[in-house]
């Protein structure tokens, strides 16, 4: 499905690796095995700016419309050459399994309008035992056509990863360089989890000048844990999760990844709360 040979690595989530426009495979470091990629958001805009985030030329704004019978045709196709061609021999032996459908990309997906046709199509293409996932930075899920979409997944166990790097206003506006609320937060989680209870945390902890995320950080974090358990919102756990590859924003030689020991003893508070952690460093 593409003229270029090279080998594909945890290192590398080229979004054109397929030569698609929506498709494209990663070797997944936390899934252990080939993510199927959906990129709804080929204009590189999304309306937050994670300081982190490894996309190049990222503008704000929303996903442009999708040409959902290429979508389908790409996907069926890729599916296929997964299953039953050669794409797989350009993967390190120990990751050639298809773990996920991941949509993600370039943007926040759920901007984009098609966003719930989008997963019907998925829900028509994919092997029944292959799961869905959803990365989202959740600040859209009060929109209809998202939480149609959301139930749907819930229908074939699809799972959210809904982003919290900062559980703090001023936290989120330096890391994600958005001016939401906690309340705001808090009610998306709560519709995202209502929506498709297998919604889980995403989170992404760094050094920033050198400097761990201090205190205060984590008291935040774990505080608004303590609040959403305290009110029924019970998401999964959390995906903790360290730097891996170079941001593509202008804060991204300010950014450093931190120990094995120093994200082990952030994902310990966590658990110390009866929450789940997966650590990824």
């Amino acid at each position: 499905m593409t003229d270029e040979p090279s080998q594909l690595n945890t290192a590398d989530h080229s979004r054109d690796s397929a030569g698609l426009r929506y498709v494209y495979p990663v070797v997944s470091r936390r899934a252990g095995g080939v993510s199927i990629g959906i990129n709804l958001n080929t204009n590189n805009a999304c309306n937050w700016r994670c300081i982190y985030c490894q996309v190049p030329d990222l503008t704000r704004g929303t996903a442009p419309p999708v040409d959902l019978p290429l979508l389908e045709k790409e996907l069926g196709g890729f599916l296929q050459e997964l299953q039953h061609g050669d794409f797989m021999q350009r993967v390190p032996p120990e990751a050639r399994r298809i773990n996920d459908i991941a949509i993600s990309g370039n943007g926040e997906p759920t901007s984009a309008q098609e966003f719930a046709e989008v997963i019907e199509i998925i829900a028509r293409l994919k092997p029944a035992d292959l799961k869905l996932v959803l990365i989202t930075n959740g600040s859209l899920t009060q929109r209809d056509n998202v939480q149609l979409g959301l139930r749907r997944m819930a229908q074939f166990n699809g799972e959210v990863w809904f982003k919290l790097d900062r559980a703090s206003e001023a936290g989120m506006a330096l890391v994600n360089d958005t001016k939401t609320t906690m309340d705001k937060v808090q009610q998306n989680l709560a519709a995202a989890i209502a929506c498709c209870p297998n919604t889980w945390l995403q989170t992404c902890w760094f050094a920033l000048d050198g400097k761990a995320p201090g205190a205060q950080d984590e008291d935040d974090y774990v505080d608004f844990l303590k609040v959403m358990m305290r009110g029924g919102i019970n998401p999964q756990g959390v995906l903790l999760y360290g730097l891996a590859r170079l941001s593509m924003q202008k804060e991204g030689s300010r950014l450093s990844a931190l120990s094995h020991e120093q994200m082990e003893s952030f994902a310990a508070r966590i658990r110390m709360l009866g929450m789940d952690v997966r650590l990824s460093v």
